[in-house]
């Protein structure tokens, strides 16, 4: 299968932070966040990236939520879109509560693997201590659920090497490089480029920009031959002034890969690229 030309397109839906005062389109509940994600998957998306949030609005690693959304997704028989979890959804859940989704549930065929830890300013410290990182290694390689290699910044290529070399992680690996967060590394062209070029050979990888660099990055992501993010987790706005919806973002996405001269990956192509079974096989 020649996929030389397939981009995968990602949708990041809710995050854990952002109110639904800002944005009235993100989803909070199983049932919004299930139907936002088939709209997304209907629109192009390859790939829904999964957070959960409580009763109030919050960011949350209910393995129960994570259990229902995914019901409630799959009950849409012919929706056969890749579903990612996040490990990172609330900042005061323990190590054991952010992988217990991944560690229980069936269903899940990726998960965001965070390369470290950093200054997420002015909040606090995102914390991924090199014991979680190494124990959620194993139990994603256990349970066959393919590794998101989240890198906020350069240094943490160096951490997703050490757990290869360690037997925690499997290669190829994928790359999310996850641009212009305070306390990251800046959403540039130049930064992105750096990354790309810093991978083991082999990898595939996509890319994201927060806010105002969407687009910019979006649009090297294509130039440098990588997949792409979109979605209301990373960026609330289709253009200034105007709140963008899920669906817009990945309709956007989507004319963008066509006017590239390149294909929207459907899920079974993009299983093909990432080296996933089919949906419903087995590795």
């Amino acid at each position: 299968m020649n996929t030389a030309d397939d981009v995968i397109i990602s949708a990041a839906l809710t995050g854990a932070v952002t109110p639904k005062d800002i944005n009235e389109h993100i989803p909070l509940t199983p049932q919004e966040i299930a139907d936002d994600a088939y709209r997304c998957w209907q629109a192009g998306a390859a790939v829904v990236h999964l957070h959960m949030r409580d009763e109030n609005g919050q960011g949350t690693m209910s393995s129960e939520r994570f259990a229902e959304t995914l019901r409630l997704l799959r009950a849409h028989r012919d929706c056969d879109v890749i579903i990612n979890c996040t490990t990172s959804g609330d900042s005061r859940a323990s190590d054991a509560q952010r992988m217990a989704h991944v560690s229980t549930l069936d269903g899940i065929e990726m998960a965001s693997w965070d390369a470290g830890s950093f200054n997420w300013m002015p909040a606090g410290v995102f914390v991924n201590s090199p014991a979680f990182l190494g124990q959620l290694g194993e139990i994603l390689t256990a349970r066959g659920i393919k590794p998101e290699i989240e890198i906020f910044d350069s240094g943490m290529l160096g951490v997703a090497d050490y757990f290869v070399e360690q037997g925690k992680l499997h290669t190829p690996l994928h790359y999310q490089f996850c641009l212009g967060i305070p306390g990251g590394m800046p959403a540039t062209v130049a930064n992105l480029v750096y990354l790309t070029q810093h991978l083991p050979a082999g990898s595939t990888w996509s890319a994201f920009g927060v806010g105002k660099y969407h687009l910019p990055i979006l649009f090297a992501s294509l130039a440098l031959n990588g997949h792409i993010r979109v979605g209301l987790e990373d960026n609330v706005y289709f253009s200034r002034g105007v709140k963008a919806s899920n669906r817009q973002l990945v309709e956007r996405a989507a004319q963008a890969v066509n006017l590239y001269g390149k294909r929207v990956a459907t899920p079974a192509v993009a299983r093909h690229i990432l080296g996933l079974p089919p949906l419903g096989g087995s590795r």
